[in-house]
């Protein structure tokens, strides 16, 4: 392949994204002659293949002036990148109209990989209407989910392909007999576990609400890991609502693969997502699903709840239902479970990175 690739991503923070980053670029810079990254973020540099050239800034001094200063910086660096190299493709890897619309300028080839559903997107009409002008000038835009493609051309007119996100079960099965610690106390209580940023697109305060209706009717344990700006508020929620000795709270692990392992039931409360990886995983790990049937993703994964279960998005006590269900049906969850873990093939790891490997490729 002649020309090289020039991946944009301003921030790598650890969460689903950064790993489908992780597993593609590992795998493209074996079949691919030199592959850049431009983002800001230096604390994960040691996951990526040593032969990556990271673009970063000198100083962490920058860090000081907030994430819109650091993005606009993160702009700078990948103009300056295309001024050295205009043979090149730029990957940008969430779905930046900015970076599409340098590359455009520029005159440089530009895939839009976007994860977030257009539901996801800013609510102002006129900001959702630049979106479409300018992810229409890429290239090539990229969604991982069918359903996502669809609502893509019903919505915006945009013409998207559908990769799914690469699965790579050996190592998460590896890496879950790793141990770390237990993060559940009892082994006679129902185990809720849920993994995600604490923002309002994940909405955990809704399975926090449930809680608190299921707490004087069964006994569980609820573990939720993660980080973000939501953290005291649903600290506050627990300690309000006398939760304390039924919910915890815990930063986000390197390996949480062990943690999941340790659950009966993974709970998602998105109000929007792309196609959940950890979904996917705690599928490989044999857990039950009960997920917020949010537009994309999660019924895609558990096949219209014929996998897992389903709730109204930000319905607490249809969760609670549910959750309810689970513990009252186990026998039945479990065939439902099986159902989805057989369908896991649709995500395998060597198809869906050679797909990504054929897209770039496309276009040398």
């Amino acid at each position: 392949m002649k020309k090289s690739v020039l991946i944009f991503m301003p921030f790598i923070e650890g969460g689903g994204v950064e790993k489908n980053l992780f597993l593609i670029s590992n795998f493209l810079i074996k079949k691919i002659r030199k592959i850049t990254i431009i983002t800001i973020s230096k604390k994960y540099k040691k996951k990526f293949n040593k032969s990556i050239k990271f673009v970063t800034l000198s100083f962490d001094i920058w860090s000081k002036f907030g994430k819109k200063f650091q993005y606009f910086l993160a702009l700078i660096l990948l103009i300056k990148e295309i001024l050295n190299n205009k043979n090149l493709i730029v990957f940008s890897f969430q779905a930046n109209i900015y970076c599409i619309v340098i590359c455009k300028l520029f005159g440089v080839k530009v895939i839009s990989r976007s994860n977030t559903a257009p539901i996801g997107w800013s609510r102002n009409w006129f900001k959702r209407y630049l979106f479409k002008i300018i992810l229409n000038l890429a290239d090539e835009v990229l969604v991982n989910s069918i359903q996502f493609k669809k609502d893509l051309k019903k919505e915006f007119n945009i013409k998207a392909i559908c990769i799914y996100n690469p699965l790579n079960i050996k190592e998460i099965k590896a890496k879950s007999k790793k141990k770390t610690f237990p993060i559940f106390k009892s082994k006679h209580k129902l185990k809720i576990l849920n993994i995600g940023r604490f923002t309002e697109q994940k909405d955990q305060i809704t399975l926090l609400k449930s809680l608190n209706n299921l707490k004087k009717n069964m006994q569980f344990e609820a573990v939720l890991i993660g980080k973000g700006v939501l953290k005291d508020d649903l600290n506050k929620y627990i300690k309000k609502n006398n939760l304390i000795n039924h919910v915890k709270i815990l930063n986000f692990a390197d390996n949480p693969y062990n943690l999941l392992k340790q659950t009966d039931i993974f709970v998602l409360t998105s109000k929007y997502e792309g196609l959940p990886n950890v979904l996917l995983e705690a599928l490989v790990l044999n857990k039950f699903i009960i997920s917020s049937n949010c537009r994309t993703g999660p019924k895609e994964i558990l096949l219209n709840g014929k996998g897992g279960l389903l709730f109204k998005t930000g319905n607490y006590n249809q969760l609670a239902s549910k959750i309810m269900y689970y513990r009252n049906n186990k026998n039945k969850c479990n065939k439902l479970l099986k159902v989805a873990m057989k369908n896991l093939h649709r995500f395998d790891y060597q198809k869906n990175l050679m797909e990504y490997y054929n897209l770039v490729k496309s276009f040398s």
